[in-house]
């Protein structure tokens, strides 16, 4: 393994084959359901081939060999030798996550795990035509179909042709006769060690047919194009091709966009003269060195060349460091609103204002730097409803939308493992078998969508199956088997109630415990992992019809809105995300249930906290007959804070707390309001979980 390779062209493969290998993931998937695609077919023949290039630059062997077995396997399903199924696809994706262990492995610059023999042998024995079709037929047929698809050519084919060629030159020398003029080149054709440049047109002529760029017609304008420069243009206008010709070839080779440390690396990957069938036609440029002044007039297209590098990698500390000292600007912005309010200054005023538009700009700008499209996390599930689905033996197919909703990069991250707990729960819980599908009069393969949305400054996803639905009354039952509640306490639940207790911990519909589901983990980890996102849970069903789970996140962490609150004398902020209402409350008219304070809105019972007796020191004194009280929720839990003021709506800085103060319950941090104090960041599950 050569990681003593240029670290700058190390980190191009990672980027390159990342990509590719991420996308190979989702293509597979959509190959076993649409196995006619040949331009899917060749896009992953083509992803194969890339990596196995910029790997065999590398002198990575191991992924190299995987690589290689896969793409004969879809050289072989390219040009109809073998049909797609699922046996051949459950292979395939073996190696692909052999594939993705490897990558892993040269990407934290580790010695190579190599995939199973057992694994490679089966890639090689998918790699023959189906049926036991005869060898001897294979390169006629692939050299035809590979014309079309932009001329590769395996090694075993390529070597064959050689051996034909020197059958040719045994047979008949002609074309060597007409290829040289001295006794040496004869010798060295007739001896099949060399062949001439015309010797290897006639080749690709007879293996690809002539076709747009092919050599000139007729030998003697060959002879006579060098005495005249003018007719030269004429006669050899087919061996000459321009530069966006070329540029489209290329595009048609690699596809377009394509970077060129993918060309750089494939030719070391394999044997020495496997490069020259993919690069005739461009040779022709440098066979007549009288053409050399050709090139010069289509300069404009060289000049566009610089403008293809519109990017840049940019370290995310560096991004992380940007935001920081933006969010710095916007406290400073907040606390000079403040003073420019107190002002009668309408030049103070204008200055303020004018901060206030760019301050905003920049902030929306740098968060931008910052997101990434969701489908980054959905991006995996095709494979996981894929695997998971043939596991329980079931049909599932998986619709996507709203792929490229941008979100910050760390949501996106925090998101990953919440959202495949959802789709494997979907598939397990919610799906039925064909079997009792088709009974209940359903098409035999369910359908799990995924569906993301920006509304406002929050992310909503929700993911909805058209299964069998949750039942109230067995939710019911089973929190009273599991202890979460008690008989009385279960019946007076909501369906909505009933429905939220899939996310309680240790609680599970199934009687039998499998490695998919049974043990009540998964949705717990849900319901704590959005809660610390300072998301809402709601869960929607409907018996034999289906589930729809509705999550909703802000879309940034950095910088946060919040609802500013007094507790006596003291400031603190509540994410803006986690409020729901605020009401103004006569605090004589609440009720007791179940030994708790509630109040009733709307027919709604909602829990009431008297935040200040947690949070404020010497808050005994008895309590006013009226109250400001604000309703919050986290996962799908809502409940009731009385405050004693209302400040009002300012977006915040997170800052952490102190190493004092690191770990105190209820406390996400601590920041800088606009009147200049410290208030400290509500982190309202934290903080229900450690007094409620």
């Amino acid at each position: 393994m050569a990681f003593d390779a240029d670290e700058e062209i190390l980190q191009d493969f990672l980027v390159e084959a990342g990509e590719i290998l991420e996308k190979l993931s989702e293509q597979l998937v959509d190959l076993e359901q649409n196995p006619d695609d040949s331009d899917l077919l060749n896009a992953i023949f083509r992803g194969f081939h890339t990596v196995k290039g910029g790997a065999g630059f590398l002198q990575l062997e191991a992924l190299v060999n995987c690589c290689h077995s896969a793409e004969n396997v879809f050289d072989i399903l390219r040009n109809h030798k073998r049909k797609v199924d699922s046996e051949l696809m459950d292979v395939v994706l073996e190696a692909l996550d052999h594939l993705n262990a490897m990558f892993e492995q040269v990407r934290n610059h580790e010695e190579l795990t190599p995939a199973p023999d057992a694994l490679i042998a089966a890639l090689d024995a998918l790699a023959e035509p189906q049926g036991g079709a005869p060898a001897a037929q294979q390169p006629e047929q692939t050299d035809a179909e590979q014309g079309e698809d932009h001329g590769d050519i395996t090694d075993d084919e390529f070597e064959q042709l050689l051996d034909a060629l020197g059958n040719d030159n045994a047979e008949s020398g002609s074309v060597a006769d007409q290829g040289a003029d001295a006794g040496s080149t004869g010798d060295d054709s007739a001896s099949g060690d060399d062949i001439t440049d015309d010797e290897f047109e006639a080749l690709l002529d007879q293996l690809h047919g002539k076709g747009q760029f092919a050599g000139a017609p007729a030998e003697e304008d060959a002879v006579e194009a060098p005495a005249d420069a003018g007719e030269q243009s004429e006669t050899g206008r087919d061996d000459l091709i321009t530069d966006d010709e070329f540029e489209k070839l290329l595009d048609d080779l690699h596809g377009k966009g394509g970077s060129p440390t993918a060309d750089d690396g494939q030719k070391p990957a394999a044997s020495e003269p496997e490069p020259s069938p993919e690069a005739p036609k461009p040779a022709a440029k440098p066979e007549q060195p009288g053409k050399t002044e050709a090139k010069t007039p289509p300069a404009p297209a060289k000049e566009q060349g610089p403008a293809a590098e519109t990017t840049v990698r940019v370290d995310t500390k560096r991004l992380d460091d940007i935001m920081n000292m933006v969010g710095e600007l916007v406290l400073v912005r907040n606390r000079l609103q403040r003073l420019g309010a107190q002002s009668d200054d309408e030049h103070m005023h204008k200055a303020v204002s004018n901060l206030d538009v760019v301050t905003t700009d920049l902030q929306s700008a740098v968060m931008q730097t910052r997101m990434q499209p969701i489908k980054k996390v959905f991006g995996r599930f095709p494979r996981v409803v894929r695997d998971l689905a043939r596991s329980l033996k079931k049909e599932v197919s998986l619709v996507m939308h709203g792929e490229d909703t941008d979100l910050d990069k760390n949501l996106v991250e925090a998101l990953s493992d919440p959202l495949v707990h959802l789709v494997r729960n979907s598939v397990d819980h919610g799906i039925e078998a064909p079997d009792v599908r088709e009974k209940a009069g359903k098409p035999r393969a369910g359908t799990v969508t995924l569906n993301a949305e920006q509304e406002g400054d929050h992310i909503l996803l929700s993911i909805e199956d058209d299964g069998a639905g949750m039942d109230p009354e067995v939710l019911r039952r089973k929190a009273v088997e599991k202890g979460i509640y008690d008989q009385d306490a279960a019946d007076r639940l909501t369906e909505n109630e009933c429905y939220n207790l899939i996310f309680a911990a240790g609680f599970s519909t199934k009687d039998q415990i499998s490695d998919v589901s049974g043990r009540g983990v998964g949705m717990d980890v849900v319901k704590t992992k959005i809660g610390q996102l300072n998301g809402q849970l709601n869960v929607e069903s409907e018996l034999g019809k289906g589930s729809r789970i509705v999550i909703k996140v802000p879309l940034t962490l950095a910088i946060m809105p919040t609802l500013m609150i007094m507790l006596g004398d003291q400031s603190f902020a509540l994410p803006l995300v986690n409020v729901v209402e605020i009401f103004h409350l006569d605090l004589s008219k609440t009720n007791i249930v179940d030994g708790r304070e509630c109040i009733v809105v709307r027919d709604k019972v909602f829990p009431l906290f008297h935040i200040k007796r947690w949070l404020v020191r010497g808050a005994s004194e008895p309590e006013p007959d009226n109250a400001h009280v604000v309703i919050v929720a986290m996962g799908t839990r809502q409940v009731g804070f009385v405050v004693d003021q209302l400040i009002g709506q300012e977006e915040v800085v997170i800052k952490p707390l102190g190493r004092a103060l690191q770990g105190t319950p209820g406390m996400a941090g601590a920041t800088i309001t606009g009147d200049g104090r410290i208030a400290l960041i509500i982190d309202v599950p934290s903080l229900l979980q450690q007094y409620g």
